[in-house]
Order: structure tokens, then sequence, then C-alpha cells
């Protein structure tokens, strides 16, 4: 019986995270997915939202968006579009898009795409979310 989980965290660009931990919670498209060792295998599709693991009573979090997450008892895989802890993130390039993003969406062009505005404020306020707590714990 595992009693750890083997955390990989993908991007198309680089290896984020590989950690031994002992919880994982991932925003799942349906809400937060908490995961323990041997939780039963599974695929999900994640949404942009903050990824949380804990290795004792040390609790990190980090940014993803977009991608899925595939658990085994003793794995949980994350591949995601975009993956960022928090000192990676720029928070001033963070309010700037923020403030794109909002600006597009009181907009009333017909060429602005909405679902995508939508997206890019979502992962403004989540990156100025987790740079405002610094490591996160």
């Amino acid at each position: 019986m595992a009693d750890k989980l083997n955390l990989e965290v993908i991007t198309p660009e680089r290896l984020v995270l590989r950690e031994s931990v002992d919880e994982v919670v991932v925003p799942g498209l349906g809400g937060e997915l908490g995961i323990l060792p041997e939780h039963t295998p599974l695929i999900s599709q994640l949404q942009t939202g903050v990824l949380v693991y804990r290795q004792g009573a040390d609790r990190k979090q980090m940014h993803v968006s977009g991608g899925f997450v595939e658990v085994q008892p003793d794995r949980v895989s994350v591949l995601s579009d975009v993956a960022e802890k928090p000192e990676e993130i720029d928070l001033e390039r963070a309010q700037r898009a923020k403030d794109a993003a909002e600006k597009d969406l009181k907009s009333q062009g017909d060429d602005i795409d909405f679902r995508s505005a939508e997206l890019k404020l979502q992962r403004a306020m989540t990156r100025i979310q987790l740079a405002g707590k610094g490591s996160g714990n």
C-alpha cells in the first residue's frame, strides 16, 4: 500500500515539478478534486485554478490552466497548458493582463472573443492571487 504520491506537473515546455507528496488537490472541471495515496485511477480535465500539494505539514500551491490530470494509486500526473509556481509569476505582467482582459470584456466590439477574454481574466486573477501570497504557505 502506497503512503505517498509521486506528483509530476508537466507543460509542453518543461517539467515544472516532480515531488513525493502526501496529498494533491487539483482544479477539475466539476470543482476541486482531492487525491490521497491509493486513490481510484481516473483521468479528468483541468480548469484554470490553483493546484495544492502537501508534504507533511507543508502546503504548497501553483497556478495551472488547461490540460488533464491522470491519477493512479501511487502517482498523479498533471499535463497542463500552463503551470507556474508563485515565485515564477510576474505580478506586474499579471496585473496588465487582468486590466487588458477586463477592458476586452467591457468592450462592445464584434471582434472580441469573450470566452478567450474570460479565460485570460481568470488566469491573471489566479496569478495575482498566488503571487501575492509569495510561497503559498
